[in-house]
């Protein structure tokens, strides 16, 4: 009768880092969206079981403040900190540098809103618009409204962009969302939304840089205007 096969000793546990957890679930968001960034899925991308992460992240939310956290740490402070530049060029170019990196990782978007943004780069980011804001001549109280507002209108119109789009992974370039959404409103019924099908081109425009810097220069001159 043959000897019992002896079982092998089991082989060195997989070590991770939170990074690697952080670049598995930001992979996972670029191609399925939120939906797609489960513990699970998270743990089948880095080839451990899914006990294995909570080591790292007590729960999705812990990750998703992690991937929050490293998508606000990789934006350029250098972009808005010379404070020689004139404080609406700085606010602007802090607006497009948000726009840009967050438009490339989209599926992270309606994560990054749908919670407190109170990390250490969050911090720091508020930390550099509130001076920003001071340089404009406001007072503490009305830098800090302000900047609530200017977080509102830079976030909202991102994921409102995102959101147009419809589908998971990147975004097409932005000439070709337009044209997709001025195609949609050329089969507006101008009988029925006369005026929704005279603006059509305006409409279409909704998702684009120029649309984005528009509201954000009425946003900015709200801001400075001195209430009677």
């Amino acid at each position: 009768m043959a000897a019992p096969a002896k079982r092998g000793r089991p082989g060195p546990r997989r070590a991770l880092t939170e990074d690697e957890i952080l670049d598995a679930a930001l992979s996972l968001l670029d191609e399925g969206g939120a939906a797609a960034a489960s513990v699970r899925g998270i743990a089948a991308r880095v080839g451990v079981a899914p006990n294995a992460v909570y080591t790292y992240f007590p729960d999705k939310a812990a990750v998703v403040k992690g991937l929050v956290e490293r998508l606000l740490g990789e934006v350029d402070h250098d972009v808005f900190v010379d404070r020689g530049q004139p404080w609406r060029l700085r606010v602007e170019s802090l607006a497009l540098e948000l726009r840009r990196r967050l438009s490339a990782h989209p599926g992270a978007v309606p994560l990054m809103i749908g919670g407190p943004m109170d990390g250490p780069h969050a911090l720091a980011l508020n930390e550099r618009l509130l001076e920003l804001l001071a340089d404009a001549e406001l007072d503490p109280a009305d830098a800090a409204r302000a900047a609530y507002l200017l977080i509102v209108y830079v976030f909202g119109s991102i994921a409102l962009e995102v959101a147009a789009h419809h589908q998971p992974g990147p975004l097409p370039p932005e000439s070709e969302r337009i044209a997709t959404r001025q195609r949609a409103f050329a089969a507006t019924p101008a009988g029925h939304y006369p005026r929704t099908a005279a603006a059509a081109a305006t409409l279409a425009g909704y998702i684009s840089t120029e649309q984005y810097l528009w509201g954000l220069h009425r946003v900015l001159d709200s801001i400075t205007t001195k209430l009677v």
